[in-house]
């Protein structure tokens, strides 16, 4: 009998991170989402997107089946001067802010190009229609600096790209439907002893260093999770005892076969470094090819200068990423 108590405990416990992560999933990933903000001459802030649409299923995807949407992006509310930047994907603007209409095949990455203005002194809010693996937000040297609310990011630090320095930012594992809040200052430069860290909502900074303020052990929104669970009626710290004693009983009763397992992972993992450096390889040698064929239909005055050169900007914010990623198995 108390085996099959255990073995149904056990059996519990792996189907609940299972079903979650199943819930999670989406048919439309964003890869990456990159942001240059910089100041334009108005005094407004220039918000120029490259964002990488993956569809992640076997089928070729033609949105929720709600209307014509295949995408849909969420610009701020007020954003005003919205620009797409490749004529070839079919978009219509919306309220809020602009859809596109062409499937994506399965498997496969669409990189969505469009700028749009925020007024000066606002506040820019964000939303995020898909999950986001990674945001990277980028001012050039002496252009200003970002605070943010409501979300925790990761100052990078400078880098340098064609001549130009630029300030980093990352926030990773955004959500659907998530938000978060951009303060960006034209006037307030980042300081140069500030060390590589992250900022939130809620971090306290002293001498221009950021910390994180611990939260409490008891979080209000995990006990209120735990209140709407299924097992309610167990005490939890009753409950963390008996789940601990049956990891560490499975760990040790199956420590043979979790060997294989991670060996398994191991030979694996390794397949998909080769898999992830190949794909980035063909993402440059494609950014490369989309440089070039841009350079030709500008020099057979087939798009204005002002097109050729905010394309030209995009399609080289994109390489110097893939750049940065490929640098990791070169180094």
């Amino acid at each position: 009998m108390i085996k099959k108590i255990t073995v149904f405990l056990l059996g519990l416990l792996l189907f609940i991170p299972i079903n979650g992560m199943a819930a999670a999933e989406s048919a439309i990933s964003v890869d990456m989402h990159y942001l240059v903000v910089s100041p334009a001459e108005d005094g407004s802030s220039n918000m120029m997107n490259m964002v990488n649409f993956t569809n992640t299923t076997a089928e070729e995807y033609k949105g929720d089946g709600k209307g014509e949407a295949v995408l849909n992006v969420t610009i701020p509310t007020g954003a005003t001067g919205f620009t797409f930047l490749d004529n070839k994907i079919a978009q219509k603007q919306v309220d809020t802010g602009f859809i596109t209409t062409d499937p994506i095949p399965a498997n496969q990455t669409v990189v969505l190009p469009y700028s749009y203005r925020v007024a000066k002194g606002e506040e820019i809010n964000l939303s995020f229609d898909y999950p986001v693996q990674m945001m990277q937000i980028l001012v050039p040297e002496g252009m200003g600096s970002i605070e943010f609310k409501n979300v925790t990011a990761t100052n990078q630090g400078l880098f340098k790209m064609d001549d130009q320095n630029y300030q980093g930012y990352s926030v990773e594992s955004i959500q659907a439907k998530q938000s978060f809040t951009m303060v960006y200052d034209k006037d307030k430069q980042p300081s140069p002893s500030d060390a590589q860290g992250s900022t939130e909502k809620g971090a306290s900074e002293t001498n221009g260093n950021v910390t994180k303020t611990a939260p409490a052990f008891h979080n209000p929104g995990h006990l209120r999770m735990w209140a709407q669970s299924p097992l309610r009626s167990w005490d939890p710290h009753v409950f963390l005892i008996v789940m601990g004693a049956i990891i560490i009983a499975a760990l040790s009763y199956f420590a043979y076969f979790r060997m294989k397992a991670i060996a398994e992972e191991k030979r694996l993992g390794a397949d998909k470094e080769e898999s992830a450096f190949k794909n980035l390889m063909a993402k440059q040698k494609a950014i490369m090819d989309k440089i070039l064929e841009l350079e030709e239909n500008f020099g057979d005055g087939n798009m204005s200068e002002e097109d050729y050169q905010a394309k030209l900007a995009a399609y080289k914010q994109h390489l110097v990423q893939v750049k940065m990623n490929l640098r990791q198995f070169i180094e």
